[in-house]
């Protein structure tokens, strides 16, 4: 018995001793495994820390944004940056001009980077100039769009170039969606043809600076301010004669102001009315509504604007109304902002009220 308990025991115990065998073949081809991908992560972490050094918490690079050619750069926004009121308001702002100015192409941006990049809209915003440019309108591919930009940013730099702008824009910036580069060329082009929209000012974002030197990618978070007071970036344009006036004939700025003053009261003086302040009397933009009712001989409904206006927006409200008029009537766009004449500017109510002098000064 016990020899046929040993032979019946035999092929059990080789069959443990094989199995035995395969889960420790097993169990060691697992942990090699697990050690290998230990040590590619730890690879991979170390190449990573060696080739994105000083990289800003929270911003992800991506897979495409290391796939660079030696010297090349690229700039992507701070993810903080982006949810900054003062920044988002900006683009809000520079979005509702875009599409005010060019609702008649039909033409309606959403987003400046995926709707800026190929040239089209930069090429309706810069024939707001007057110039036509021959380009094709719409381009699919990669070379034909990079060809349009290049056409198309050549004549915005010979457009705002001589007026100081520094050139912060390329072809492959604004074609790889840089957003900074795109905002710096809407907030110069928005400036050089006077834009009837308040920027925020003193707008600045830090941008994270991809740069491959020797193979390795190098980071570095830099400011970039993308506006600063809205005097100091109109001080770019040409001055016009009311700057001269203003700056060095003040004695000569009271005969225009007396001038001006006579002309609105003898229409005004209709209804009692009565001037005797220019920036301030039609600073809440009522004012020039009637008077433009007066001169053009028709009456305004009331509903259609703030007669007793509470607020800076009302005000808004009524001066922007009043510019609308003066377009139906003929009149070119002002181009002072509404809200310059909102905020007592002397210069910008001149603008406007000179503009209704040289047009309606024959009128009774």
């Amino acid at each position: 018995m016990s020899g046929t308990a040993n032979t019946s025991a035999t092929p059990q115990y080789a069959k443990m001793k094989k199995d035995e065998s395969f889960l420790g073949k097993l169990g060691g081809t697992l942990v090699r495994k697990k050690k290998s991908k230990e040590v590619s992560d730890l690879h991979e972490e170390g190449k990573n820390a060696i080739n994105a050094p000083m990289l800003p918490t929270g911003t992800e690079i991506h897979p495409e944004d290391t796939l660079m050619e030696e010297n090349a750069e690229r700039i992507m926004v701070d993810p903080t940056s982006r949810e900054n009121l003062k920044f988002k308001d900006l683009l809000k702002v520079l979005i509702d001009w875009i599409n005010s100015e060019l609702e008649e192409d039909r033409i309606i941006v959403k987003d400046l980077e995926e709707d800026c990049y190929d040239g089209q809209v930069l090429q309706k915003l810069f024939e707001l100039s007057g110039r036509k440019l021959n380009v094709a309108e719409v381009t699919q591919s990669e070379i034909g769009q990079k060809q349009k930009l290049q056409t198309v940013l050549e004549a915005v730099n010979v457009l705002l170039r001589p007026h100081g702008w520094t050139i912060e824009w390329s072809v492959d910036s604004i074609h790889s969606k840089n957003l900074v580069a795109i905002v710096y060329l809407l907030v110069a082009l928005a400036m050089h043809f006077q834009a009837p929209i308040r920027l925020p000012e003193h707008v600045s974002v830090q941008v994270v600076v991809i740069k491959k030197r020797d193979g390795i990618l190098r980071t570095a978070l830099v400011t970039k301010e993308l506006t600063s007071t809205t005097e100091m970036m109109m001080g770019r344009f040409e001055r016009d004669a009311f700057d001269t006036l203003l700056d060095h004939a003040p004695d000569k700025l009271n005969v225009v102001k007396t001038s001006l003053i006579t002309f609105v009261n003898k229409h005004l003086n209709k209804l009692n009315l009565e001037v005797t302040e220019l920036e301030s009397q039609f600073a809440d933009g009522v004012y020039l509504i009637l008077l433009m009712g007066l001169l053009e001989d028709y009456f305004v409904p009331l509903y259609n604007f703030f007669l007793t206006p509470e607020n800076f927006e009302q005000k808004v409200h009524n001066v922007a109304f009043a510019f609308e008029l003066m377009q139906d009537g003929g009149l070119k766009k002002p181009k002072a902002r509404p809200e310059d004449v909102v905020n007592l500017n002397l210069k910008s109510t001149l603008r406007v009220l000179y503009n209704l002098f040289t047009n309606y000064k024959n009128s009774d």
